[in-house]
């Protein structure tokens, strides 16, 4: 499993209100969701977005309230992962269970750049700036949960599978 983008970067401590607002928690649609991800981050994002591209963050990404909006929002919107220095534990569980696959390596959420042209391979764990040519490491994406992701997340992967 192999993901390539733009990155586009956010700081430290996005809470889950920064990547999708309140205000909009009053639909699951994954189709309305995407038009209001990262808003208050930057109203520009998903106006700017291409699907497959990377979001980039700091420490901390996906504090907040436990909602499973925010990595819906995120996947709806054509992000294909998530690369930060650390995420809130909830986030970090709400995303594979959605689908998303997201990635820890402090070395790259420090060093890639706006726009950069960013490589993750799963299975490996390497994230490869293509902009700069620098490699970096993160913990690879067991197959087990490759498959999970590949079927749209632990819902999907049940009704596909007939259970685990």
């Amino acid at each position: 499993m192999i993901f390539k983008g733009r990155a586009f970067l956010f700081g430290d401590d996005i809470d889950t209100d920064a990547i999708i607002p309140a205000r909009y928690l009053n639909t699951s649609d994954p189709e309305e969701l995407k038009k209001h991800c990262m808003e208050d981050a930057d109203p520009e994002f998903y106006s700017m977005l291409n699907k497959g591209d990377i979001i980039v963050a700091g420490k901390n990404f996906g504090c907040g309230s436990s909602r499973e909006h925010a990595p819906i929002a995120i996947k709806a919107a054509g992000v294909s992962c998530v690369i930060a220095s650390s995420f809130a534990r909830i986030f970090f569980r709400n995303s594979f269970n959605m689908g998303l696959p997201i990635f820890e390596s402090d070395e790259a959420s420090g060093e890639i750049s706006q726009g950069d042209v960013v490589e993750v391979d799963a299975s490996s764990g390497i994230i490869t700036d293509l902009t700069t040519g620098k490699q970096y490491e993160s913990k690879p994406i067991p197959p087990f949960m490759q498959k999970l992701i590949e079927d749209g997340g632990l819902i999907e992967h049940i009704r596909k599978t007939g259970g685990i």
